[in-house]
């Protein structure tokens, strides 16, 4: 199934071209999160939203310009750094995530699909990074491997866009809107294997980056059992998994996109707004 939440704090599964509000029959009351993080939070399951007929909920046609993030405000967006054989070539990287283990982005960085990406400075770089997202279900504290789909709801694309300064990984890619998320989160049961999926990433029409999910140092998997290992995930939590090679600069008035296998396609705009020289941000001596 498909899930959508929409600027009203709805909750929809998105059949084809309409949508479903699924809202009133889960009970849902969602907070700053939105709804999907609400019944993810409430224990919520797959088998809960089978159960629910829907023929007979109010449906709508699928209007794009009302879709958010599926989760407003994650819990913990974790990063997985040089996760693909490839791009840890293009970066001349010897080591791995295995060295340098993950890294947390700021929630409040999160933008959903009608956002678009705020670049602060106007004389440093800032790149894209297409990644397939991984959406936790079930609380995983230090869970094996073999058991580590198991704690997992879903999947989405996700960009994680990232300023090439000199400051810790953490600051560099949480500012506002540098976490484009969405449409939708498509439930587990639908990727049979998550290892096995095709990423693409454009700005604009040039094709920047096409992998497959495949190619991940850690697989999926491994790298829930590993973060769990270091952090519980809670339901809602999201793992962006790494991006492979193609990384590159964008600018203002461009726009940048992630397609995977099945999932969607996330579509954002760029915009300079508001940036300023880099040398005048605050506490800058």
């Amino acid at each position: 199934m498909r899930l959508a939440s929409t600027h009203d704090a709805r909750l929809h599964a998105v059949l084809h071209d309409r949508t479903v509000d699924l809202t009133d029959a889960l009970g849902l009351r969602p907070g700053a999160g939105g709804p999907l993080l609400d019944f993810l939070e409430r224990g919520g399951t797959l088998a809960d939203l089978q159960r629910l007929d829907l023929g007979a909920l109010p449906s709508r046609p699928l209007d794009p310009a009302r879709l958010a993030a599926p989760i407003a405000r994650p819990g913990k967006v974790v990063g997985a750094p040089v996760n693909y054989r490839d791009h840890q070539a293009e970066m001349g990287e010897q080591r791995t995530i295995a060295d340098y283990g993950v890294f947390l982005k700021a929630t409040s960085s999160v933008v959903g699909p009608t956002g678009a990406i705020r670049l602060p400075y106007t004389d440093v770089r800032t790149d894209h990074e297409g990644e397939l997202a991984v959406v936790i279900g079930r609380t995983a504290s230090r869970v094996p491997v073999e058991q580590a789909l198991d704690h997992v709801f879903g999947y989405a694309p996700v960009l994680d866009i990232t300023v090439r300064a000199g400051e810790d990984r953490s600051t560099r890619k949480s500012f506002d809107t540098f976490t484009p998320f969405g449409p939708w989160v498509t439930t587990a049961d639908e990727v049979p294997d998550p290892g096995a999926l095709d990423l693409r990433c454009w700005v604009d029409d040039e094709l920047r980056q096409h992998a497959s999910t495949a190619d991940l140092i850690y697989g999926v998997a491994e790298l829930v059992a590993y973060t769990s290992h270091v952090m519980t995930l809670h339901p809602g939590d999201v793992i962006a998994s790494g991006t492979p090679a193609g990384v590159g600069p964008i600018a203002a008035g461009q726009r940048v996109a992630v397609e995977i296998t099945g999932l969607g396609r996330l579509d954002v705009g760029v915009t300079d707004d508001g940036a300023i020289p880099y040398a005048d941000r605050p506490g800058h001596r």
